[in-house]
């Protein structure tokens, strides 16, 4: 048997610092924590005060983010009473943040203010639409409260979930009640479920797309899958015709009828029949004139061919040929062997390469059985009166001997 490996789980609890804040996961460290309670916890700066959102449960370990830190304890009186001067403070350093930012006249507006529980470090969140110099600021701040100063610039959508408020449909922010991160939200979410475009409708109050144009949109985009384009071409129970209406929701549409313009039925996605998707366009091919295999009773509509006259065959222009025709045999042609190339003359001497053969060069000695006589040695020539020919040299080879002028 073939076991299969179980993720494994880990015990955590969940922490929110503050009311509209983002949840994050601890371990409960062996205390037995309930929803509401009070606990210091363990974090990057420090011990921080925090309030338990749900008890105690079990997660799968691909979704803790490492390290895990740990509950330390229960907030008793005394970390009570040092939340409540904590916020004492944060509401004095926020005024003061105003009046400083109004005499440094620094263009940004103040969010939120808030101190960490030992007091060390207070933070001050704020929004400008470019960067802000606030160095003498903190300079100043630092002077009043004799503490380490932190200005945080945070987005309009930080903003909303910081402050909070109502949306146009009268419930509380999506992102200060109950979203953790923000999530994308494009454009595209409102052309696929027919929305206005107009930006105050499709727009929250921190200026952005609203939030909830991101939970529909997986169950539009199903829905666009089943239903036919606007502008197709369709076959309905009444006779073909075209979209000219998609209703999503309900999934029905209005089509105007192909021989009836004037008439506009509404139907249901099931009980039509898509023959073109979609706009004509140019290369589309012709749709059939009896294509139509919801009207047509589910086959197409017989059409009519006109019947073709049968040709008669003239009998005179027809042979009865009884022997069967055999091809001839083309009669054999003897190929011609190839003349053997002659011997190629070597030219790759510069001294050779417009020298023709001497006419007294010593002629080659005869076979044997041959009766030729044997060429004459050179001194039996001269001896027999002949001639020699002037050696030329290799630059006057060309050049024409001088004739001697005749003595007058």
């Amino acid at each position: 048997m073939t076991q299969t490996n179980s993720p494994a789980l880990v015990e955590v609890v969940d922490i929110q610092f503050r009311h509209g804040q983002k949840v994050y996961y601890f371990s409960p460290a062996g205390l037995q924590l309930q929803q509401g309670d009070h606990v210091i916890i363990d974090t990057a700066r420090g011990p921080e005060y925090g309030i338990c959102t749900s008890g105690i449960h079990t997660i799968s370990e691909s979704e803790v983010v490492s390290p895990l830190r740990n509950v330390l304890r229960f907030a008793n009186d005394q970390d009570e009473k040092t939340v409540e001067e904590n916020q004492a403070t944060e509401r004095k350093a926020h005024q003061i943040c105003l009046e400083k930012i109004a005499e440094h006249n620094l263009d940004m507006q103040l969010v939120s203010t808030e101190c960490t529980f030992d007091g060390s470090k207070i933070l001050f969140f704020f929004t400008a639409d470019e960067r802000v110099d606030f160095r003498d600021l903190v300079k100043n701040l630092a002077s009043v409260f004799h503490t380490r100063i932190e200005l945080r610039q945070i987005g309009v959508r930080d903003k909303a979930k910081m402050v909070g408020g109502l949306g146009i449909c009268g419930r509380p922010f999506c992102c200060a009640s109950f979203l953790d991160d923000f999530q994308p939200v494009s454009i595209k979410m409102a052309k696929t479920q027919n929305l206005s475009l107009n930006p105050t409708k499709i727009s929250g109050t921190c200026g952005r797309l609203m939030c909830c144009l991101k939970y529909e949109q997986d169950a539009y985009e199903d829905a666009v899958r089943r239903a036919p384009k606007a502008e197709s071409f369709v076959d309905t129970p009444d006779g073909r015709g075209t979209v000219t209406e998609v209703d999503l929701l309900r999934e029905r549409v209005k089509v105007r009828m192909e021989h009836q313009p004037e008439t506009i039925n509404a139907y249901r996605n099931e009980d039509i029949a898509v023959l073109r998707s979609g706009k004509a366009k140019k290369n589309d091919p012709p749709i059939p004139d009896d294509l139509a295999p919801i009207s047509g009773g589910g086959r197409r509509i017989p059409r009519e061919e006109p019947r073709e006259e049968p040709t008669l065959v003239n009998p005179e222009k027809f042979i009865l040929m009884e022997q069967p025709v055999i091809p001839e045999e083309a009669p054999e042609v003897p190929q011609e062997q190839p003349e053997s190339p002659e011997p190629k003359r070597n030219n790759n001497h510069r001294h050779n390469r417009r020298r023709k053969p001497r006419k007294d060069a010593p002629a080659k000695a005869p076979e044997a059985g041959n009766a030729q006589e044997p060429s004459q040695s050179a001194a039996a020539k001269e001896a027999a009166g002949e001639k020699k020919k002037p050696n030329r040299h290799r630059y006057n080879r060309h050049r024409r001997p001088k004739q001697n002028k005749p003595q007058e």
